[in-house]
């Protein structure tokens, strides 16, 4: 089994991706910046962690959102939706790569988001996303929006992670008050 080749694999996929970042297909981009916030944020993360970082948008394009209902139960499903395609996707690409069925079924519960808060493999893979959210991809979000759906989105960002992740925001970004707060409680 190859860390390296599933790494390519999911690469290789995301290169697809017809939405581009500054000239280069958005997923791919955002796959490198999810494995060097794990590496960052977890020096000794394991290949599945790794893997879950690298994979967690894979194709995020081939479920578009217009596709689902507006709405919150839409955009639930269409999340949900995803998460399993990312899941499946990934642990496909794994048993290319030989790993066994317990490796897989731990990157697909990661995938899926399941355990959130209970699994340690599951909060660290979240931590990453929020990281990785806040580092990249809040100012363009909040430039958008209004404050107070801002504030909404900073909260629910802060509840999804651990502890130790949140105390590490406050240390590492320079957030108003009111913002740091929802990282603080």
């Amino acid at each position: 089994m190859s860390l390296s080749q599933v790494l390519a694999a999911i690469d290789t996929l995301n290169a697809a991706d017809p939405d581009l970042e500054d000239g280069r297909p958005k997923e791919l981009i955002y796959g490198e910046r999810m494995s060097a916030e794990a590496q960052r944020l977890f020096p000794s993360a394991s290949d599945l962690l790794q893997i879950a970082a690298r994979g967690q948008h894979v194709e995020r394009w081939v479920l578009k959102r217009a596709d689902y209902p507006e709405g919150r139960t839409g955009y639930l499903t269409w999340r949900r939706d995803l998460g399993r395609h990312h899941a499946d996707t990934v642990t496909g690409l794994m048993a290319d790569a030989g790993y066994g069925a317990e490796e897989r079924d731990k990157v697909g519960a990661m995938l899926r988001k399941e355990g959130l808060k209970r699994d340690p493999d599951v909060q660290a893979l979240e931590d990453v996303i929020c990281f990785v959210f806040l580092k990249w991809y809040f100012a363009p979000f909040a430039a958008k929006h209004p404050a107070e759906k801002v504030q909404s989105i900073v909260e629910k960002t802060a509840r999804k992670m651990s502890p130790a992740a949140r105390a590490r925001v406050l240390d590492e970004f320079e957030l108003p008050a009111d913002l740091a707060a929802a990282f603080a409680a």
